[in-house]
């Protein structure tokens, strides 16, 4: 299928997108729009010519949760809503993007502005009211986004969400790979590069597959930089045997080291 055909295709399913969530998912039950979200991600990733492996999905957390993971691109937050569909925290200028930003809006993305000092403490009080209602939140604690080869270090502010609403932590980790099975820095949407940059990227480099693990959670009763440390080690950890192409083991998180953020 060419470029092109794809991209119409694309941008049909956006379309699609637009008008279910003006009509249907208004009025939808929390677990139909659960449904139509996980339906419209898996079919997106299949149009972006990539498909999503799940590993350790037992170890899934089903309420009140911060899930945290590392961040490559903009396609990652479909990936994890093709696993599990998640309101997450993401940079004000997504609100800003035709028809993107909407559709985020619409399934509960909360939006931090970084350069504004203080915002992150506004986010933090409301993952925690979220988190003590009983519903997830997803958080890419590295802040922005890498080229997929390397974890960049966490900042440890917003694991305070947790922490205030006593609630466990999930880690899971995102790997990007080629038709030969090998890494690939496709859909990092990094530097100058735009939304189209990396969908062209996407779309020369397909087929791909998109490996999710997910981690065991952590409990609550550690304090958030403790909290950080240990989602960072998981991942970095996970992210490492799913490069070599082995299955990431639990790692003895006790050893992991603390770190200022």
């Amino acid at each position: 299928m060419s470029h092109s055909l794809r991209k119409a295709r694309i941008v049909l399913h956006i379309a699609r997108g637009v008008l279910l969530a003006a009509t249907v998912f208004q009025r939808a039950s929390a677990a139909k729009r659960q449904d139509l979200i996980r339906a419209w991600s898996r079919h997106l990733l299949h149009l972006c010519g990539m498909k999503l492996v799940v590993h350790g999905d037992a170890h899934t957390i089903d309420a009140g949760t911060l899930v945290v993971g590392n961040h490559v691109s903009w396609i990652d937050i479909y990936v994890v809503n093709a696993w599990r569909p998640t309101p997450f925290v993401a940079k004000s200028e997504i609100a800003k993007w035709p028809v993107i930003g909407w559709l985020a809006k619409t399934i509960g993305t909360v939006f931090i502005e970084r350069e504004k000092r203080g915002d992150a403490r506004r986010i933090m009080h409301h993952l925690a009211s979220e988190l003590s209602a009983g519903r997830n939140m997803f958080v890419f604690p590295e802040g922005t986004t890498s080229d997929g080869q390397g974890l960049l270090p966490f900042h440890s502010n917003l694991f305070q969400a947790a922490v205030s609403a006593g609630a466990p932590v999930q880690p899971v980790a995102m790997v990007y790979k080629d038709a030969a099975g090998n890494p690939t820095r496709a859909p990092a949407y990094i530097d100058d590069m735009n939304l189209l940059d990396t969908l062209n990227a996407m779309l020369d480099a397909a087929p791909l597959e998109v490996h999710l693990y997910v981690g065991e959670g952590i409990e609550p009763g550690a304090q958030r930089r403790e909290l950080s440390a240990m989602a960072e080690a998981t991942i970095g950890a996970a992210l490492d045997a799913m490069r070599r192409g082995s299955m990431p083991v639990e790692i003895d998180r006790t050893s992991a080291s603390v770190v200022s953020a």
